[in-house]
């Protein structure tokens, strides 16, 4: 729904930006404490509608800017897999019993231009339910809409709260689609993005059109993000922070600073920013035989209190116990960068490639134990079959450990997502996904999906597995 050209007062726009600061900074999630879940190591994937910035824009006669608009959301996601073969089970292994899991989410995206260049978004979130194992068992977990912290019955968050300045710098003028946190309107192809607030790093950096919203395309924590960016996020997968986006010709340059969490891992952001990341990523576009791309190459530090797998080895050592990475945090960094490839093959047919890697030496911060990985895959509209609004997605990933987290976990150490309690043949995580997006034409904006999944050494553990998951999805926007 989109609204009309009645303007603001001054006193609405007030009320409306209190309402969501208050929200915003709110460290805990509006629902029963008793029945908020999880475990001692909280993250959680997410991506929603992206906070959207040059991708969508297409050269077009000028429209005339939206004042206010209002989106909204419905995602649901099951997922089950039957038993597989496994000798023995740790504190966050994967349940080798049949199990499911489901998730749902309902979103409102709501904005008000504020200036001619300049947008406040707000998107209250109603979650409910939990991944498997509440979000255990693998690195590359197979639900990006499965959350750490979540509960039995519905409770209602803020994810975003934001505001966008696009700064005009001249060159061709061109037309912005709305679209869910985008105002329709125009902007030059010359210019500067600046979002401030509360959204997720992913809205802004390490975007791929074919792989990158799990109520859209494909679900696997691995695939649709660079699998080796630990992004700074709390245990929703959300945080406070600055980004600026130049774009100038056929190159965009983005750079971020953002919150850390208190603790690694947990629903509480640093409040003083001592704990940040610094996130870099230069974009370059191109066209091959007449299709367009994208290459991005992404780097990025974070800076906090975190732990060293080598020095929680040598107090286990020392004290005949379990290596526990949270017993030798200190003041530190780690980084490492990510290059991504998306490309248009055919008028229906599009590629993309991901490969990341960090340093390996340290606990992850906030995402998920994945240092080195390499991912690609295929998305086909069904033009050849008469369904140009449905989809078939195909992809692979490979996720791995530095030497260090593999002695850690093979000693029994404990992470973020994985922990069998020993890691006696270790090997890569292979992921396979595969899925279908069928338009329901009877209902505007329905789409139905299925999904499969095929995992080979789930967390890395030769002795477990392989599992395969089978998921359906329901989305609705309106």
């Amino acid at each position: 729904m989109q609204g009309y050209s009645k303007p603001l007062t001054a006193q609405q726009v007030v009320m409306f930006v209190l309402l969501g600061l208050h929200c915003c900074f709110s460290h805990v999630a509006i629902a029963e404490p008793a029945e908020i879940q999880g475990t001692n190591s909280s993250n959680s994937h997410y991506i929603t509608a992206a906070v959207t910035s040059p991708d969508q824009v297409v050269a077009a006669a000028p429209l005339s800017p939206e004042i206010w608009s209002i989106y909204g959301q419905f995602t649901g996601v099951s997922q089950s897999h039957p038993a597989f073969t496994a000798p023995y089970t740790g504190q966050n292994s994967l349940s080798s019993n049949s199990s499911n899991a489901t998730t749902t989410d309902l979103t409102l995206f709501a904005g008000m231009r504020i200036s001619g260049g300049g947008e406040l978004w707000v998107n209250p979130e109603i979650d409910q339910g939990f991944g498997f194992n509440n979000t255990l068992g693998m690195a590359g977990f197979p639900s990006g809409e499965a959350y750490k912290v979540g509960a039995n019955s519905p409770y209602l968050r803020l994810p975003r709260l934001f505001y966008r300045q696009t700064i005009n710098f001249g060159g061709e003028e061109q037309a912005i689609a709305p679209a869910a946190n985008q105002m329709g309107g125009t902007q030059t192809a010359d210019n500067i993005i600046v979002t401030i607030g509360k959204f997720a790093v992913v809205d802004v950096f390490d975007t791929n059109t074919y792989a990158h919203d799990p109520r859209s395309d494909f679900l696997n924590w691995s695939i649709v993000e660079s699998g080796a960016f630990d992004y700074a996020a709390d245990a929703w997968g959300f945080t406070k922070g600055v980004s600026v986006e130049w774009t100038q010709s056929r190159w965009t340059l983005r750079g971020g600073f953002f919150d850390l969490s208190t603790i690694p891992n947990t629903t509480i952001l640093d409040p003083t920013f001592s704990q940040h990341e610094w996130v870099g990523e230069l974009e370059e576009r191109h066209r091959w035989w007449e299709h367009p791309g994208k290459l991005k190459l992404l780097g990025f530090i974070n800076q906090g209190k975190m732990g060293s797998y080598a020095d929680a080895l040598q107090l286990a050592q020392q004290t005949n116990s379990t290596p526990d990475t949270s017993l030798v945090r200190r003041g530190s960094s780690q980084s490492g960068f990510a290059i991504n490839l998306e490309q248009e093959l055919t008028s229906d047919m599009g590629g993309f490639a991901r490969a990341s890697m960090n340093e390996g030496n340290k606990e992850a911060f906030e995402f998920t134990e994945i240092n080195q990985s390499m991912s690609a895959g295929l998305s086909l509209k069904g033009d050849k079959w008469g369904r140009h609004d449905d989809t078939f997605g195909f992809a692979a990933v490979a996720n791995g450990l530095s030497s260090d987290a593999r002695n850690y976990f093979a000693a029994g150490g404990m992470g973020i997502l994985i922990g069998d309690g020993q890691l006696p043949h270790y090997g890569s995580e292979k992921i396979m996904e595969t899925y279908y997006s069928y338009s329901v034409h009877a209902v505007e904006h329905l789409m139905l999906t299925v999904n499969y999944q095929y995992v080979v050494n789930p967390a890395y553990n030769e002795d477990r597995g392989p599992v395969s998951i089978f998921g359906v999805r329901v989305h609705k926007e309106f």
